[in-house]
């Protein structure tokens, strides 16, 4: 198993990967004393670890297509949460153990706490969002931070010069948001692939450009500050009181979210979208209206964004364009192909482990992202269908013999 040619492999591998992290592990600055700390030992922690690393891995993938499997495990199909969700019991239990979990949350831990799991919800419902257009539709968006902005400004902007409250703008939020996902969708109706990436991440580009020079309509770089917070009936709450509230919020959206969203996957225009992801051309061959699809696909997707940038605007009270740049768009689109392109439970669980996890590695200090990587880049080489894969739907049809 172990060939030479391998071992050279595996050598050239933990060189690179040493050449790599040479600037963040190796060289420490300290800007007080304007010093720079030469850290040698680590290279040669970095280049054992990283040369065992390769070969633990290397050996795993070697057992798993070596592996003999049994006829009763091949007949298995989808994950354990799958098997789980087809059981009404466990599912049942589940959604018990869930609820209540999500019940308790703010009153067990703290407000710092509720505040990092209210933005994990947030891209919850941004990556189920962006599992209609890329999931489901087989569309690569990546300008969908885009929609996302122009639900926070539209928020910020009607609340600063009119004083709409966050329930008023909340469904104008969602449908300006759709309207530009419209806007966007009729010039790239031709395009897939690389080229409609591409076109997508202009049109990103451009929003978050407008935002930052137009200073006379959006305030340019400086932003727009004390936005005001969600109300509860009309009564202004403190600022914890508004952390526990707006974690509730994010808790019924996310709910009403993976219901509307799985609707649609069982309706007809789901059924539209997966086919239109697997072969456009059979698709429009089999009558369905493509332009249409593609239309919806993109509206829908933007509604969400845009529902969501209102409620990022309502939970910090600040927006500038620099909370909407490329890097937001990578990070929902990594949220749904690491969770699973088209499973809603998929991308539930990436949106927790990528949002969660950077916070909870702090312990880690500078090596923080680093480890953050080096998790994300063993998770695409042992599971790159993402963490739970949608089971593809098979249909049998049996022949029933006549009756003597």
């Amino acid at each position: 198993m172990f060939s030479l040619k391998e071992l050279k492999k595996g050598l050239l591998t933990s060189l690179w990967f040493v050449f790599l992290t040479f600037p963040i592990v190796v060289i420490k600055v300290d800007p007080i004393a304007r010093t720079v700390v030469w850290r040698w030992e680590n290279v040669a922690y970095m280049a054992i670890g990283t040369f065992l690393v390769y070969f633990l891995v290397r050996f795993i993938q070697y057992r798993r297509e070596n592996r003999p499997k049994p006829a009763a495990a091949r007949e298995k199909t989808g994950s354990i949460v799958h098997r789980i969700l087809q059981n009404p019991t466990q599912r049942v239990f589940l959604v018990a153990v869930v609820a209540t979990i999500a019940v308790f949350f703010p009153h067990v831990l703290s407000s710092y706490q509720t505040n990092v799991m209210t933005t994990a919800l947030m891209y919850v419902v941004l990556g189920l969002g962006l599992n209609i257009v890329v999931g489901m539709a087989g569309l690569l968006d990546l300008g969908f931070v885009a929609f996302y902005a122009v639900g926070a400004y539209t928020y910020s902007l009607l609340n600063l010069h009119y004083g709409l409250g966050f329930w008023t703008i909340l469904p104008v939020g969602g449908l300006m948001a759709a309207f530009f996902g419209v806007m966007l969708g009729f010039p790239v109706l031709r395009l897939r692939g690389d080229y409609l990436a591409i076109v997508t991440l202009g049109f990103g580009e451009i929003i978050r450009l407008i935002l930052e020079n137009w200073g006379e309509f959006s305030k340019g770089p400086s932003g727009i500050s004390n936005i005001s917070r969600p109300s509860f009936f009309g009564i202004e709450l403190g600022l914890e009181q508004s952390i526990i509230y707006t974690y509730y919020l994010m808790v019924i959206f996310v709910v009403i979210t993976i219901f509307i969203v799985n609707r649609l996957q069982d309706s007809r225009l789901g059924r539209a979208w997966i086919a239109l992801r697997e072969d456009e051309i059979a698709c429009q061959a089999m009558g369905i209206d493509k332009r249409k699809t593609k239309l919806v696909a993109f509206s829908l997707g933007a509604f969400w964004a845009g529902i969501m940038g209102v409620m990022f605007a309502a939970k910090t009270t600040f927006v500038n364009p620099s909370s909407f740049t490329f890097l937001e768009s990578a990070i929902i689109l990594a949220i749904v192909v690491l969770g699973g392109m088209g499973s809603i439970i998929g991308v539930i669980f990436g949106a927790l482990i990528l949002i969660l996890m950077p916070e909870y590695l702090r312990a880690l200090s500078e090596y923080r992202m680093l480890a953050f990587g080096g998790i994300l880049v063993c998770m695409m080489v042992f599971r790159p269908q993402g963490l739970i894969s949608n089971i593809r739907r098979t249909y049998t049809f049996e022949k029933k013999l006549p009756k003597n």
